[in-house]
């Protein structure tokens, strides 16, 4: 029984192991997409706001600082954002780490309930 429950053990931490490693996978993933199109979005504006440089209407130039004002402040928010998205990820990962390592056979059986449920909802389509 003792080697039935070691070896259980380790199947289920190399899953969570496993799933840990496809979360930061898909993470990265995400933030590289997300990030791209944010970068592209700040180099149109960028390139927007050296073209209009040369108009001497003090419409425009307050226009201009103001644009680039928010973008400095759009590139702080999104770094913020992006620091606290990923201690929340960790915090999460590390909490479900921990119960899984507390209580491997609840975790067995949650994972079991989710299975069926999935599968039913499947089967039902």
């Amino acid at each position: 029984m003792d080697s039935t429950f070691n070896d259980s053990t380790k199947a289920i931490r190399g899953d969570v192991n496993e799933f840990k490693a496809h979360a930061v996978d898909a993470a990265r993933k995400v933030k590289a997409a997300g990030g791209q199109e944010v970068s592209n979005l700040m180099a149109d504006v960028q390139d927007l706001l050296s073209r209009v440089t040369h108009v001497a209407d003090p419409e425009i130039a307050r226009l201009r600082t103001k644009v680039e004002q928010a973008m400095t402040t759009a590139k702080k928010a999104i770094a913020d954002g992006s620091e606290q998205v990923q201690k929340q990820a960790k915090n999460a990962m590390a909490a479900g780490d921990a119960y899984v390592q507390e209580q491997p056979w609840q975790a067995v059986g949650v994972a079991a309930v989710v299975g069926l449920v999935v599968g039913y909802l499947a089967a039902r389509r």
